[in-house]
């Protein structure tokens, strides 16, 4: 990759910040964002950043027409004594790349983007809210510019940033939720773009989540493509359970994401002398093992939730109550050690977070 000098194009016309006990998810950005081109002939190029507004596309760039793009989503937190802390974010970059590779989207340079990323933190340093449960999230996303409506891989792309603050994700408290067993729409199969964070492994969710939440549920529990028994992802989101003293999710298999959340959560759980189980689940031996009292816990993960504790699941017509509705001893750990760890409060003895100076 070619490395070009960052260019700095401040914003003079800065906004009003949100009030932080009021702020939604996804609607608020700041003053400025990211954007570096590629090109075949070049490489990744021209590192910018520059006022927050709009871009300018071409009505046949290959994105409208293929879908060929990949994102990331990661997090900035405050800590009580004012510092800027990322969460692993080596890691994010690593799988935009994986993805990338899924998509054949050409590879960043990891190490460049993350310095380029801080030195946007820094510049937005006042956006990043500080009310406790608060957090800068952080969209770093590629897209496919070509004007061309040949199928095929495009010869330009553009790489680009936006921050938007984000209040909490669980405004009434952690509260476990009500999750629909899946058995008609498919999220993902072997082979496809499941493992890879694209556009398309989101929208195509839409209309099974819809229905779900008709009948009173809160998401969807997705199972195998091929099979419809294997569990993989709920929502968009990795899954646990905790069954009969054991910890267990769902193996990588090349159609359930990996997810960073995920890996910490299993990197935690053994430096405390508590193995998981990473294997292929079926979603009748999980009911079996409900029936005979050994469900003892079931949570989600990801970065806007970090935990999401799952009090019951409804999968044809069966109901399985989790832990009475309420969330686990060992979901509560986790939650409170991680989101610790991200805000400064718990001692990062795993070398997790990076500070933005």
């Amino acid at each position: 990759m070619t490395t070009y000098q960052l260019e700095v194009i401040e914003n003079t016309a800065k906004k009003d910040k949100p009030a932080q006990d009021q702020i939604a998810f996804g609607q608020t950005f700041t003053d400025h964002m990211y954007i570096m081109e590629y090109h075949t002939e070049k490489g990744w190029y021209d590192p910018k950043i520059v006022p927050y507004g709009p871009i300018s596309l071409d009505p046949a760039a290959m994105i409208f027409h293929y879908g060929q793009t990949v994102f990331e989503g990661m997090k900035a937190y405050r800590t009580e004594d004012g510092r800027i802390l990322l969460f692993r974010p080596e890691k994010n970059f690593e799988r935009l790349n994986l993805s990338s590779e899924r998509l054949s989207i050409p590879a960043i340079d990891e190490e460049l983007v993350l310095e380029h990323l801080k030195q946007l933190i820094k510049l937005e340093q006042d956006w990043v809210p500080k009310t406790p449960g608060t957090s800068l999230y952080i969209r770093p996303y590629i897209i496919s510019t070509d004007a061309n409506l040949a199928v095929g891989p495009s010869a330009t792309y553009k790489y680009m940033v936006i921050l938007s603050p984000v209040g909490s994700y669980f405004t009434g408290g952690l509260k476990p939720v009500v999750i629909h067993v899946e058995d008609q729409f498919t999220r993902a199969v072997k082979g496809g773009t499941g493992m890879a964070k694209t556009a398309g492994n989101y929208s195509s969710g839409y209309q099974a989540q819809a229905n779900a939440k008709k009948e009173g549920n809160a998401d969807v529990l997705w199972l195998d493509g091929v099979e419809k028994r294997y569990i993989e992802e709920v929502g968009s989101m990795n899954i646990f359970f905790k069954i009969d003293g054991e910890v267990v999710t769902p193996e990588l298999n090349g159609s359930i994401l990996k997810g960073i959340t995920r890996m910490s959560i299993i990197e935690l759980l053994n430096s405390w002398g508590i193995p998981v189980t990473e294997k292929r689940m079926a979603i009748d031996e999980l009911y079996e093992a409900y029936q005979a009292g050994k469900v003892e816990e079931v949570f989600g993960t990801g970065t806007a939730a970090v935990i999401s504790p799952v009090g019951e699941l409804n999968w044809q017509g069966k109901k399985m109550i989790i832990n009475n509705h309420e969330i686990g001893e060992l979901s509560q750990k986790l939650y409170d050690t991680i989101t610790g760890i991200q805000t400064g409060k718990v001692e990062d003895t795993l070398g997790w977070t990076v500070e933005v100076k």
